[in-house]
């Protein structure tokens, strides 16, 4: 039974890799990046919002 559970593992990653081309990886990738940069881009005055004059 081990063996068979062995087999059936080994031949659903051989399909999983197939899913995803690299382009597709590149662009979920690339947006991915550009929420995090907004992100950033969001909080980049918060050091200097409460200085007082």
């Amino acid at each position: 039974m081990r063996s068979s559970l062995l087999v059936f593992a080994a031949e659903q990653g051989e399909h999983a890799a197939e899913g995803l081309q690299p382009l597709g990886f590149g662009l979920i990738t690339f947006g991915v990046l550009m929420f995090l940069l907004l992100v950033t881009l969001a909080f980049r005055s918060l050091g200097t919002r409460n200085r007082q004059r």
